[in-house]
């Protein structure tokens, strides 16, 4: 009996560390809480509201909003290239109108390679008769 291989289940699964949080969205967390506690020694108290709340919230939607089952940094990143590329798509002309004159008139190459038709080897006749039925009755069965 072949050897048995176990095939990898949830791949694009991430690992929890703490109950339903993820590595990831701990350290977005992290890092959020981190830039708010200097906000809050820094700043005044209503400014720190102003500034420290959003930001919060920023964090909680990078951190646990999901787009289309991708995380939300994957939706942001995507949407900046997207703004980032031309909406106006101009074909590029390469040829003056006398050039493209020019061009059409001339004679396309003729092939240097004749079409050789191989003889078919020995067929079964069903196989002759699917060949009729494919080719629309063009090819005829040698009999």
């Amino acid at each position: 009996m072949p050897d048995q291989f176990v095939v990898p289940q949830f791949i694009d699964a991430e690992d929890r560390i703490f109950g339903p949080i993820t590595a990831r969205q701990f350290i977005i967390l992290m890092v959020v809480f981190l830039v708010d506690f200097i906000l809050f020694r820094l700043l005044s108290f209503t400014q720190f509201l102003l500034f420290g709340i959003p930001l919060i919230v920023m964090g909680g939607i990078v951190a646990f909003v999901r787009i289309n089952g991708a995380p939300f940094h994957y939706f942001f990143l995507n949407l900046i290239q997207t703004f980032k590329k031309p909406r106006l798509r101009v074909w590029s002309r390469a040829y003056s109108d006398s050039e493209l004159k020019e061009l059409m008139s001339t004679a396309p190459p003729t092939p240097s390679i004749p079409f050789v038709r191989k003889a078919f080897t020995g067929t079964s006749r069903l196989q002759e008769l699917t060949l009729v039925v494919n080719t629309g009755g063009i090819y005829k069965p040698e009999e």
